[in-house]
């Protein structure tokens, strides 16, 4: 075990900060016990990471061929890089949440395709559909986390292990010829991808669309978490446009709408977003739902 004690110069929630990373409450590569525990496929190899409080300190103990590298991580992975200047909040209800939520920030992974894989997985499917191929194709392909990690933690797959997945697996797993076509084609060429976490913004963002397969949204959702982009909009989500519509409208908004109320927050427009979904902002529940559609059985 390696130990790293680090005292942030700002208020910092840790369980929020970290809150995108995790996919749902079983999710293998994030758990919550005794602190909350992260697995990683790093350049150094797998890795786990638990972070915990202690004092005004946050202590991060990591295990594995990773360790040092997410402990040197450990900062950025809290928003240490974050850089809110020139922020203004237009509209009531995202002034509310930043002065009741100071201590959210957009953390960093700095590490590209440990949630290239997640985000690959959530493309045109409902949650608990992406979720499921999430834990099936961890549990089937990745290693055991290492260290005293909780039950059944495992590291992401490797590009290479995605590479060695065969179609009848990916079947078992519930993901489709155009999701595992672009988690196949990212495989390829992850070592160029991780370039993008070091261009950042929308550099970075188009390096990840060169990949067929992965569009505006996916590459937003990566880029939320890899680098904390904080004008990376999840456009053509299902949720979002709803959310930020009806928080500070009071009514539904389509991609374009969205885009129209966010503009005056660029290039801090996903911080906006962030904000109201860390104040509890969400859908409302009404109208049809997406099918969750099993293609184990087609």
């Amino acid at each position: 075990m390696r130990e790293r004690r680090w005292r942030p110069g700002f208020e910092v929630d840790v369980d929020a900060v970290l809150a995108p990373l995790r996919r749902g409450s079983a999710d293998p590569c994030f758990q919550r016990s005794g602190g909350l525990w992260l697995t990683a496929s790093t350049p150094a190899g797998p890795g786990t990471l638990r972070v915990t409080r202690s004092g005004g300190d946050v202590v991060g103990a990591a295990w594995g061929d990773g360790a040092d590298v997410l402990l040197d991580g450990l900062p950025a992975l809290l928003g240490a890089d974050d850089d809110d200047t020139g922020f203004v909040a237009h509209h009531d209800a995202v002034a509310r949440a930043r002065r009741n939520l100071p201590a959210v920030r957009l953390g960093a992974t700095g590490r590209v395709w440990d949630v290239l894989i997640p985000a690959v997985l959530e493309q045109k499917v409902t949650g608990y559909e992406a979720r499921r191929s999430w834990r099936e194709l961890c549990r089937w392909f990745g290693e055991p986390a290492p260290g005293p990690a909780p039950d059944g933690m495992r590291v992401p797959p490797t590009p290479d292990a995605i590479l060695s997945i065969v179609d009848w697996n990916w079947h078992r797993a519930g993901v489709d010829l155009a999701r595992r076509r672009a988690l196949r084609a990212a495989a390829t060429v992850a070592s160029r991808l991780e370039t993008a976490a070091t261009l950042r913004g929308v550099e970075g963002r188009r390096l990840l669309r060169t990949v067929p397969g992965i569009g505006v949204w996916t590459a937003a959702e990566i880029a939320q978490r890899a680098w904390g982009d904080p004008d990376a909009v999840s456009f053509g989500d299902f949720h979002i446009p709803a959310v930020v519509g009806h928080a500070l409208l009071g009514r539904e908004l389509d991609d374009a709408g969205m885009h129209e109320v966010l503009a005056p927050y660029a290039p801090h427009r996903h911080r906006a977003v962030r904000y109201l979904e860390a104040a509890g902002h969400s859908r409302p529940r009404y109208g049809p739902r997406h099918p969750i559609r099993d293609y184990r059985a087609i």
